[in-house]
């Protein structure tokens, strides 16, 4: 027998993980911002993409190989946001008030006027959180 997991369903199991304050850093954020060659160790880099590619690589999805939120743009199937669904889409967000910068996690669902992304660098930590819809940029199926 064959378990299914998807991206959600493993990215769950990390919630709760967070930065550490100070001269010390959380080990699996450094490893997940390595994980495509960036020589970093901290856990002050910003980790959103970091968490994302590393769910995708355990489960070896398509990903960005970037720390870059944006990246994930050009990543998966186009979908479009009535039709995100719990499971494979990631969500890429706007992060005003730098029209450069964004933020990306994976769906966890709508409430009201926000989506809600289960993600890391949330508060320091990997949380599930809700946005205000307004700042959806797109979102991408990776299976």
């Amino acid at each position: 027998m064959k378990l299914q997991v998807d991206a959600f369903d493993l990215a769950q199991r990390f919630v709760g993980i967070r930065e550490v304050a100070g001269a010390v850093h959380n080990p699996q954020i450094v490893a997940m911002l390595r994980l495509d060659g960036a020589d970093i160790a901290d856990d002050e880099t910003p980790w959103c993409s970091a968490f994302a590619n590393y769910i995708a690589w355990l489960l070896r999805l398509p990903r960005s190989h970037s720390l870059a939120a944006r990246s994930w743009l050009g990543v998966g199937l186009v979908v479009t946001p009535s039709n995100a669904s719990v499971g494979f889409d990631v969500v890429i967000l706007d992060r005003p008030p730098n029209p450069a910068s964004g933020h990306v996690g994976f769906f966890a669902g709508y409430d009201n006027t926000t989506v809600r992304i289960l993600g890391g660098n949330q508060g320091n930590a990997v949380s599930i959180i809700g946005f205000p819809r307004s700042r959806i940029l797109g979102v991408r199926r990776l299976a």
